[in-house]
């Protein structure tokens, strides 16, 4: 199906990631799933080639683009070619939102400069040991000091994409005693330096994909973050993420997407080469007949990314919207997924080959953002059940 989302600048902006791709990452991209991370002046070269600016207006060293089409490309290409950008997907899709929504001018002009260069790389520190889709669970603290020049945060938190390179993490604390009337109240974000005394990262949490992207435990001990990091209001926090989770949700039924629409190129490839029983796998019937299933379930992910992306564009797209569109793609890519795996037999399960990163990549899309289950309930209160 022809698509109509994207106009010329974003296809030109499609073959320039795609150039870089094939020159920067796909060479060197096993080193970086041993290390679990890209190098550290990765993020500086995409910061160099425009990637983290894309949205973020030009008084801060940005492009001033509006819209996520620019970050839905990025997503295309990189399951395209069977890789990730590590962490990178968090400090824009995620962190940057926040920072333009709700940070002062003072910290625009303190943070997004280098935001912008890949020099300060971002995380956000939501999920906790005992506190994951149930934001309202979070039990870290931070205390105004006596002075009130300062907080003290102290708790932990786990599952934090990027936590090990981060140079600045958005908190999510509670800066007000727990109320069981209104578990939602209290709860704030703070800017913490990562350089900060009593910060430390625990463990590099060992996952079965997304294995560039580094993923730990974080600790707080005393750290002390000035008043002047505070993010937005005091105690509105939590309707700070449910207002950015549309985003997040868009972004990864985008990458599930992607990730399915990859996996059917790979196998049709990969079964027109292969032969068994003096044949082509592809001249098998089963073969033509599952990857018809697959194409076709593909498109119609298409044609719901393409509806969200262009409704997001326009301010549109509900929290309804999204949570169905992240439910149907990533449910309906796994699936994709799981039969290009099996069509390349054994060597769909050797990591060399692309769709068994893919595979496992893509488990994750229907446990972040928000469960399928959450999703579920999400869709079924926008039906009035």
């Amino acid at each position: 199906m022809r698509r109509t989302v994207y106009n010329e600048d974003h296809e030109a902006f499609r073959e320039t990631i795609r150039d870089f791709i094939a020159n920067e990452v796909v060479p060197v991209y096993e080193s970086w799933e041993e290390a679990g991370h890209p190098p550290r002046d990765f993020y500086r070269k995409l910061g160099e080639l425009g990637v983290y600016g894309i949205e973020v207006p030009e008084e801060y060293g940005g492009a001033g683009e509006s819209g996520f089409k620019y970050q839905a490309v990025i997503y295309e290409e990189t399951a395209r070619a069977g890789v990730t950008f590590g962490s990178s997907g968090v400090h824009t899709g995620l962190v940057l939102p926040y920072l333009m929504e709700y940070a002062t001018e003072e910290q625009k002009q303190r943070w997004l400069p280098g935001f912008v260069s890949g020099d300060i790389m971002t995380a956000i520190a939501m999920t906790e040991p005992g506190a994951g889709s149930d934001l309202a669970g979070i039990a870290t603290t931070a205390k105004l000091s006596a002075d009130g020049t300062h907080y003290v945060l102290n708790g932990a938190k786990t599952f934090i994409t990027g936590g090990v390179l981060a140079d600045l993490v958005l908190v999510v604390c509670r800066t007000a005693p727990y109320d069981p009337a209104d578990r939602r109240a209290g709860l704030s974000i703070l800017c913490v330096d990562t350089s900060s005394e009593g910060y430390s990262v625990g463990r590099k949490l060992q996952k079965i994909g997304l294995r560039t992207s580094d993923t730990a435990e974080l600790a707080f001990t005393d750290v002390e973050v000035p008043v002047e990091n505070l993010l937005g209001e005091e105690g509105r926090a939590f309707s700070y993420l449910t207002h950015n989770l549309v985003q997040e949700r868009l972004a990864i039924a985008v990458g599930a997407y992607a990730s399915a629409a990859a996996a059917v190129q790979f196998a049709v490839k990969y079964v027109k080469e292969r032969k068994v029983f003096g044949k082509a796998v592809a001249d098998f019937q089963n073969t033509k007949f599952s990857l018809a299933d697959c194409q076709a379930q593909v498109l119609a992910q298409q044609a719901m990314v393409d509806q969200a992306l262009e409704l997001y564009q326009h301010g549109e797209l509900t929290v309804a919207d999204a949570a169905a569109a992240k439910l149907f793609c990533t449910e309906s890519a796994s699936e994709v997924i799981d039969k290009c795996l099996q069509l390349h037999g054994g060597y769909g399960y050797i990591l060399e080959y692309p769709i068994a990163r893919l595979y496992t990549d893509n488990r994750v899309f229907r446990i972040y953002g928000g469960t399928s289950e959450v999703m579920r309930t999400i869709i079924a209160k926008s039906l009035g059940l």
